[in-house]
């Protein structure tokens, strides 16, 4: 886990962007997909790493490597 990375997660009043070990939110957005943009986006002006999103049932459903970050396995994320 990179000082970088970033983490989308259910929160009570919609999704979060959070780092690993914080128990407070960065930011918090109406939608999933408004929260992955920005943590993407943070991610990036740090210099790269790991953006993971949570599901709904609080199970990580994706993760997505920003660059130029280091993809543990880039041949099979082909994704994004």
């Amino acid at each position: 886990m990179s000082d970088n990375d970033r983490y989308v997660v259910n929160h009570p009043k919609g999704w979060a962007v959070k780092a690993g070990g914080a128990e407070r939110a960065s930011s918090v957005h109406d939608t999933q997909r408004e929260a992955e943009g920005t943590a993407k986006q943070v991610v990036k002006n740090l210099g790269g790493g790991e953006v993971r999103i949570q599901g709904r049932d609080g199970k990580w459903r994706d993760s997505d490597t920003v660059a130029p970050g280091n993809d543990p396995c880039p041949p099979k994320d082909q994704k994004h």
